[in-house]
Parts: structure tokens; C-alpha cells; sequence
């Protein structure tokens, strides 16, 4: 397979390079919804997180974790693969082409506390499967005035699921 040329992928930003964006013209981005995580294999839960999460304000960005954040914080579990299945470069590019997605940033840390820190969002959102006492970004985006929105879960979806089914075990 030919490689692909992932310099050309449109919203794929380094940090310092959406930090550049957003102080060019804070207009176009503020208010700002940042919401991030593994985005392994896009299903309809996704979309429509993705879809809510950007109705939240003018733009939204979405940290994508690294290959090795993955491996981090979704360790290999025995019958299954490593994750993630699909490498950080395609799974950026897939999101960065989601109509509802303005700018997609990797991480490699394994919570996006860096990125909040950073980029000062006035919204972070997250999967309606957390609570502000387990999400660890908390602290980070209330100590500056910022608030978290939980969305509620549409379509209850998940990579580890869609990999059992594939693999025959549910």
C-alpha cells in the first residue's frame, strides 16, 4: 500500500500551531468546545457526540489521544487486539474531514489536562458516562472559569464491542 501523504490532511494542527490559529483570530473560534479521546472506529455514537458537542459553541476542537496515549490508558486485553486498531495519522484524518470537527490536535499524554491548560476552552465536553468526580480534567477546566458539559450518550457504541461482534463473541 502506498503511503499517504498525511501533510495535507485539512484541521490537523499541531498545539502551537492551533494556539497560532486561535490568537489570529479568536473571532472564529472562541467560544470554543474541546472535547477529546481515542475516536478508534467512528460509529454513529460519534457522530452524533461530535455533532451535540460542536451545537455547544462556535467551534469545536478535538484532541485526539496518541498511539502510545492508547496503549496507555487502553491496555491490551487478552483475545482482543492492541489497541488502538486504526494508527493516530488515519484515525486524525477521519475526524478532521467530520463535518462538525474545526480542528483536531494529538496528544500523547494520557488526559487532556495539557490541552485545557493550554487552550483555555470555554467548554469541554465529554461522554455522559462520566461524572465531574471521574472525569480528571475537572480541576483543570473549572480552575480558570470553564465549564464542563456531559452529553448524553444517543447511541450506546463501542470499539471493544464492535470488535467482540466482529470477532464473533457477542
Amino acid at each position: 500500500m502506498a503511503d499517504l501523504d498525511f501533510s495535507k490532511i485539512k484541521n490537523l494542527y499541531s498545539l502551537e500551531q492551533l494556539q497560532q490559529a486561535i490568537a489570529a483570530d479568536p473571532g472564529a473560534w472562541r467560544p470554543m468546545v474541546l472535547t477529546n479521546g481515542c475516536f478508534d472506529l467512528i460509529h454513529a455514537g460519534h457522530i452524533r457526540y461530535l455533532q451535540q458537542a460542536k451545537s455547544l459553541g462556535r467551534s469545536l476542537v478535538v484532541g485526539l489521544n496518541s498511539d502510545s496515549s492508547v496503549q496507555t490508558i487502553k491496555p491490551a486485553k487478552p483475545g482482543l487486539p492492541p489497541r488502538p486498531i486504526v494508527p493516530q495519522m488515519q484515525r486524525a484524518e477521519v475526524l478532521a474531514a467530520l463535518k462538525p470537527v474545526d480542528a483536531v490536535v494529538i496528544f500523547t499524554e494520557a488526559t487532556a489536562t495539557t490541552l485545557i491548560e493550554t487552550l483555555k476552552p470555554e467548554i469541554y465536553a465529554k461522554g455522559g458516562d462520566y461524572t465531574l468526580e471521574t472525569l480528571p480534567e475537572t480541576p483543570a477546566i473549572l480552575a480558570y472559569g470553564g465549564q464542563v458539559s456531559l452529553i448524553k450518550i444517543e447511541v450506546p457504541a463501542s470499539t471493544t464491542a464492535i470488535v467482540n461482534r466482529i470477532l464473533g463473541r457477542s
